[in-house]
C-alpha cells in the first residue's frame, strides 16, 4: 500500500495560486482515473480537477475557502497493492473496477504503486492525454484474490449495482422523470427554469446545459424574484479575492493608465431587428441563438478593418496595431465580470460567429471559462441592454484600446423622411485609449458600427 500526493497544478498560464471551493470526495471514498476531486477558483474561472490516481481518498489537507499556492499538496490517495495467486498471469478482480486492476498490474511487475507523476501511471489531468490508454485486464472467473503478506488486507467495500443505461427515448416521447445530472438541475433552479418544460437534446434523452441555457436570458441570472428581508447583521464583510480581486486590479490599471475618451450615438436599429428575425427563421441558423449582439459583433469586426488603430495596444516604446480580431465579450456572471474572447473572429462567417458567441456565453455562465479563453483580447463589446440600460461609459479592458457598449433596443419616436414614426432605437457608447485613438478615428469607427446597425445589408457587400 502506498500513498500518492496530489498537488495543486497550474491549470492556466502562469497561475500561482487558487482557492479551494468545494471537495467532491471525502476520506474513504474510492476514486478512479479522471473522477473530479475538487473544484477550485482561479483569478477568473472555476476549474474542476480530476484525479490522476486510482485508489482510496486518504486525507484532505486543505479546507474549502482556503487559497493555496501551486505545488501545494491538497489531498492524498491511498493505492492498494494486491498480488495474484501463484502461477496466475491475471490481476485479481476488484469490485471498484480500476484500483484492483492497476494494483494487480503493478504486482505482476514486481513493484508497488509509487508517488509518480500522473503521466507515468497512465493517469491524466485535463489536456494531458486520455485515460483510455491505460492497460486493463479482463476478470478471470473462479480466482480468489490473495492479499500480499506484508500488507493488511484491503478494506471491504459495498458494491454498487451495475448502472443501467437510460432508455433511448427523446424527452417528448418519455413519460418518465426528467433525466438531468445534478449540476444541470442546480443550474435550472438558479435560472428559474422548469426542467419538465425543457426539450431534451442529450444523447440518451437527457437535459443538457445548453438545453437549459438556450431559453434563458442572461438577465435572468441576476433577476431577484422576491425582495428579501433586511439581514440581522448590520454589516457584511466579503474578502477581496478571486474574481473580485482580479476585477479590481484590472479596472484600476485601466482607469489610471489609459486616458479614456467616450462617444455616444443614437441608432435606428429597426432593420437589425428585422434581420435578426429573418435569421431566426432561416434553416441555416436552426438551433443557434441569434440576437442583436451577433450583428453588433459583426459590425465591430467590419469597423475595425476600416479603422485598425482602435484594435491596438499602447506601450511606452511603441503602438502595436493588430491585424486580427480576438473579440472580447464582457459577460456578467453570478461570480463577477469576465471577458472571454472569440479568437480570430475576423475569419468567421456570420453563422460561425453565432456559434462561437453561443459557446462562449454558455461556458462563461457555467463558470468554466479557461484563462486561455480570456487572454490576448484585442477589442471588447459589452451588452448592457440586457439589463434595460440605454447606455453607459465602459472602462477599457486592460491592454486594449477600444470597447463598445450596446444599449437596450426599444420603440421610440424617430424622424423618418420628415415624419415622426415609431422605430426600434438603441444608443451605442464607446470608450477609447486617447493615447492611441484620436477623436476623428474614434468618431469614424463608431459611425461605421452605427451604419451597420442601421443597415445590416452592408455586411453582404
Amino acid at each position: 500500500m502506498s500513498v500518492s500526493k496530489f498537488t495543486l497544478p497550474d491549470v492556466g498560464e502562469g497561475l500561482t495560486e487558487a482557492e479551494i471551493v468545494e471537495w467532491r470526495v471525502a476520506p474513504g471514498d474510492t476514486v478512479s482515473i479522471n473522477q473530479v476531486l475538487v473544484e477550485i477558483e482561479t483569478a477568473k474561472s472555476l476549474v474542476e480537477l480530476p484525479s490522476p490516481y486510482v485508489g482510496v481518498v486518504g486525507e484532505i489537507l486543505v479546507t474549502p475557502g482556503t487559497t493555496v499556492d501551486v505545488g501545494t499538496v491538497i489531498i492524498t490517495i491511498v493505492a492498494e497493492t494486491v498480488t495474484a495467486p501463484a502461477g496466475s498471469n491475471e490481476a485479481p478482480a476488484n469490485g471498484a473496477g480500476g484500483a484492483g486492476e492497476l494494483a494487480g498490474a503493478a504486482a505482476d511487475a514486481g513493484s508497488t504503486i509509487t508517488d509518480e507523476p500522473a503521466e507515468t501511471q497512465g493517469a491524466v489531468l485535463v489536456g494531458r492525454g486520455a485515460a483510455a490508454t491505460m492497460p486493463t485486464r479482463r476478470k478471470r472467473h473462479g480466482v480468489t484474490p490473495v492479499a500480499h503478506e506484508s500488507i493488511a488486507p484491503p478494506p471491504v467495500r459495498h458494491e454498487r449495482p451495475a448502472a443501467q443505461p437510460f432508455p433511448q427515448l427523446p424527452r417528448a416521447a418519455s413519460a418518465g422523470p426528467v433525466i438531468a445530472k445534478p449540476p444541470i438541475r442546480k443550474l435550472a433552479k438558479d435560472l428559474g427554469v422548469d426542467l419538465s418544460l425543457v426539450e431534451a437534446t442529450g444523447p440518451v434523452g437527457d437535459v443538457t446545459r445548453e438545453d437549459v441555457l438556450r431559453g434563458a436570458t442572461q438577465a435572468s441570472v441576476f433577476r431577484n424574484i422576491q425582495t428579501p428581508e433586511w439581514p440581522s447583521d448590520r454589516e457584511e464583510r466579503i474578502p477581496v479575492k478571486g474574481v473580485r480581486k482580479a476585477i479590481a486590479q484590472a479596472m484600476v490599471s485601466s482607469a489610471f493608465s489609459a486616458p479614456h475618451v467616450s462617444l455616444f450615438v443614437d441608432v435606428d436599429a429597426t432593420r437589425t431587428m428585422e434581420f435578426v428575425k429573418r435569421l431566426k427563421a432561416s434553416t441555416d441558423f436552426a438551433g443557434v441563438r441569434v440576437s442583436p449582439m451577433l450583428i453588433m459583433a459583426k459590425a465591430m469586426i467590419w469597423a475595425v478593418r476600416r479603422n485598425p488603430t482602435v484594435n491596438s495596444v499602447f506601450t511606452d516604446e511603441e503602438v502595436v496595431i493588430k491585424h486580427y480580431v480576438n473579440l472580447g465579450i464582457a459577460a456578467a456572471t453570478p461570480r463577477g465580470l469576465i471577458v472571454p474572447n472569440v479568437k480570430e473572429a475576423q475569419d468567421m462567417s456570420l453563422l460561425e460567429l453565432a456559434r462561437a458567441l453561443e459557446k462562449l456565453t454558455i461556458t462563461a455562465r457555467d463558470g468554466k471559462t479557461s484563462p486561455a479563453d480570456m487572454a490576448n483580447g484585442t477589442i471588447t463589446i459589452t451588452n448592457i441592454g440586457v439589463f434595460g440600460m440605454d447606455t453607459g461609459t465602459p472602462i477599457l479592458n486592460s491592454g486594449e484600446a477600444g470597447i463598445v457598449a450596446l444599449g437596450t433596443i426599444k420603440p421610440k419616436p424617430w424622424v423618418v423622411d420628415g415624419e415622426v414614426r415609431v422605430r426600434q432605437v438603441t444608443t451605442i457608447g464607446a470608450s477609447f485609449d486617447h493615447r492611441v485613438v484620436d477623436g476623428d478615428v474614434a468618431s469614424r469607427f463608431l459611425a461605421d458600427v452605427a451604419s451597420i446597425i442601421e443597415e445590416p445589408a452592408l455586411l453582404l457587400e
